[in-house]
C-alpha cells in the first residue's frame, strides 16, 4: 500500500497498544515504524540496482514477518534501556512496536504486487489481491482517527480536568477508524470471492476452469474487478462491475509468445527466471519495435495496468542475424506510454456500466 496508508495504520495500532499518557508518542513512533519496511530501497541499495533486482527484492527481507519480529524485539530491548516511556510500560510498547511493523507487510499482502512474508523461504510472494495499492476508502477512516486522536490525546503532564474524557474520545476515534478500515478490507475479500465464483462459472463453459488465473480490483475501488486467465498461447481478460454487470462474465483473448518466453527462461540467465517467479508467471510477451526500428520482445507483468500498456514492462530479448530471439544481456524496464488519466476515465465509465464489457 501507499506510504500514507502505512503511516496511519502504524500510528493507529501503536497508539491503541500503549497507555493513554503515551498515546501521542505512539502516534509518531507507530507512523515511523509503519513506513520503515518500505525504506528497503535505501537500506539495500535497490534504488541504484538493475530493474529485476529493484522490483523483486522490494517487499522482500524488510517485509518478512520473521525478520520484522526479531528486528522489533531488538529495537524494543534497545529502547527499554534508553526511553523512559518504553521503560515505564515495556510490554505494551513491545506490542506497539510489533503491531506497527508487522501490519505493514500483512496489509501489503492484500495487494496484487506480492509480499515475501516468509523470506528467506523461497516461496513466491503472497498476493491476496483484494485491494488496490491506493484506496482512499481504506485510508481515510484511519487518517481521520489518527488526526482526531492526536488533537484529543492529553500530553504526559495531563490536559486539564477533562483529560480523561478526551483520552477516551481519542481511543474511541482510533477504534472507529481501524474498525471501518478493517471492515472495508473484509468487504474486499468478500467481493473478490464473489467475482472469482462468477468467473469460474464462465470459464468452466470455456473449458478453462482449471487454468491459472488471478483477480484484482482496478484502481481506487473494490467494485470493479479484472480477471486474467493464462492459456498456452496467450491469456484471457475479463472485467466485472459489481454495480452494473449481470449474467455471465465475458472474456477476450490476447496472444502472447509463450513458447519463446519458455525457451528463454530455460536458457537465459537468472534474471528472467526470477522475474517469472516474482510474477507467478502472470506475464505476456509480445514483439515491439524500438524507436530505432530494432525488434524487441517485451514482457508485461499482467497484474498491474490495463491492456495493452502495463505498469511493469521489460525488454527481455532481441533478434539475432538469423531472426531468432536471443536473451538480452540485461533486462531493462520499458516505460509505460499510456496516459494514466485515460485509463482511470475508462475504469469509471466501466464501473457505472457506461462502457461495453470485454
Amino acid at each position: 500500500m501507499d506510504s500514507l496508508t502505512q503511516v496511519v495504520l502504524g500510528s493507529s495500532v501503536a497508539a491503541l497498544a500503549v497507555p493513554e499518557r503515551h498515546r501521542r508518542a505512539a502516534l509518531v513512533a507507530g507512523g515511523i515504524l509503519g513506513t520503515l519496511p518500505d525504506l528497503d530501497v535505501l537500506w539495500f541499495g535497490l534504488a541504484g540496482s538493475d530493474a529485476v533486482t529493484r522490483v523483486t527484492w522490494h517487499r522482500g527481507p524488510s517485509h518478512s514477518l520473521p525478520v520484522l519480529a526479531v528486528a522489533g524485539w531488538l529495537l524494543w530491548l534497545w529502547l527499554k534501556r534508553r526511553s523512559a516511556l518504553v521503560g515505564a510500560a515495556p510490554r505494551r510498547w513491545l506490542w506497539a512496536i510489533w503491531l506497527a511493523l508487522l501490519t505493514h507487510p500483512l496489509l501489503d499482502a492484500f495487494t496484487v504486487y506480492g509480499t515475501q512474508l516468509l523470506w528467506p523461504l523461497p516461496m513466491p510472494p503472497v498476493m491476496w489481491s483484494s485491494i488496490f495499492i491506493i484506496d482512499p476508502v481504506y485510508t481515510l477512516p484511519l487518517l481521520s482517527g489518527v488526526v482526531l486522536a492526536w488533537r484529543l490525546s492529553p500530553g504526559r503532564s495531563g490536559d486539564g480536568p477533562d483529560a480523561a474524557r478526551r483520552s477516551r474520545s481519542a481511543r474511541r476515534w482510533l477504534v472507529i477508524g481501524l474498525s471501518v478500515s478493517s471492515l472495508y478490507l473484509a468487504w474486499g475479500v468478500a467481493a473478490k470471492y464473489r467475482v472469482d465464483r462468477i468467473a469460474e462459472q464462465s470459464l468452466a463453459v470455456m473449458g478453462l476452469r482449471d487454468a491459472p488465473r488471478f483477480s484484482t480490483p482496478l484502481p481506487f475501488n473494490t467494485l470493479l474487478w479484472r480477471v486474467v486467465v493464462m492459456a498456452p498461447d496467450g491469456y484471457w481478460i475479463g472485467d466485472r462491475s459489481l454495480i452494473a454487470d449481470r449474467g455471465r462474465m465475458r472474456f477476450t483473448f490476447q496472444s502472447s509468445d509463450t513458447r519463446t518466453l519458455a525457451r528463454l527462461a530455460a536458457t537465459a540467465g537468472p534474471q528472467l527466471r526470477r522475474l517469472l517467479w516474482f510474477t507467478h508467471g502472470f506475464v505476456g510477451a509480445r514483439p515491439q519495435r524500438r524507436d530505432d526500428g530494432e525488434p524487441r520482445l517485451i514482457l508485461s507483468d499482467l497484474r498491474m495496468g490495463l491492456e495493452p500498456d502495463y505498469v511493469f514492462r521489460y525488454d527481455v530479448a532481441g533478434r539475432d542475424a538469423e531472426g531468432r530471439w536471443i536473451a538480452a544481456p540485461e533486462i531493462v524496464r520499458v516505460p509505460a506510454s499510456r496516459d494514466r488519466m485515460t485509463g482511470l476515465a475508462w475504469a469509471w465509465r466501466r464501473l457505472l456500466g457506461r462502457e461495453a464489457r470485454l
